[in-house]
């Protein structure tokens, strides 16, 4: 299967698990789990940066259509398709990534360096996210605990989805 029809395929997918289950799960007006920004996450490490940052324009805009948050999304996206380049620079190797796998994984990455770009980058999105949402800082340990529980929720679906998805050696 061609790296263009799975990445179209993935966009789709990871879409409509968030809209249609995901965003029910809300658990004590605490806990958002998100995984759609895995589509951004597994892109190809060729991509050009502004292409990274469109398909999260992209993304993000499709997800607020759904969600009705006004550009919150596309906001959170646009940033951790920006700063993807640098994290995966600082966590490359001293020659680089594997050249069989053309995407980041736990095949291509190993598992504590994935683990790692994964969860900086979930974490800068949800900080943006969950700031922006509700733009107040009058109550700093609730926002605090939402961005790092929902991180937790978060982190613990894409390394689910990870671990049943990825090509094994």
């Amino acid at each position: 299967m061609s790296v263009l029809l799975k990445n179209i395929i993935r966009f789709v997918l990871l879409l409509l698990i968030q809209v249609l289950v995901l965003n029910q799960v809300i658990i004590h007006n605490l806990v958002n789990p998100y995984i759609y920004m895995l589509f951004i996450l597994l892109l190809p490490f060729n991509l050009p940066r502004p292409a990274v940052q469109l398909l999260g324009l992209l993304l993000g805009l499709s997800l607020d259509m759904f969600m009705d948050t006004m550009g919150i999304h596309a906001a959170a996206c646009v940033f951790i398709a920006y700063l993807r380049p640098f994290i995966l620079n600082v966590l490359s190797p001293q020659g680089g990534f594997e050249v069989t796998q053309k995407t980041p994984s736990i095949t291509s990455m190993g598992t504590s360096q994935f683990a790692t770009y994964v969860s900086i980058l979930v974490f800068l999105h949800n900080i943006v996210y969950f700031s922006l949402e509700v733009f107040s800082f009058s109550s700093p340990f609730y926002l605090l605990l939402k961005i790092l529980v929902s991180t937790a929720a978060s982190l613990a679906l894409i390394l689910i989805y990870e671990l049943l998805f990825f090509a094994r050696k």
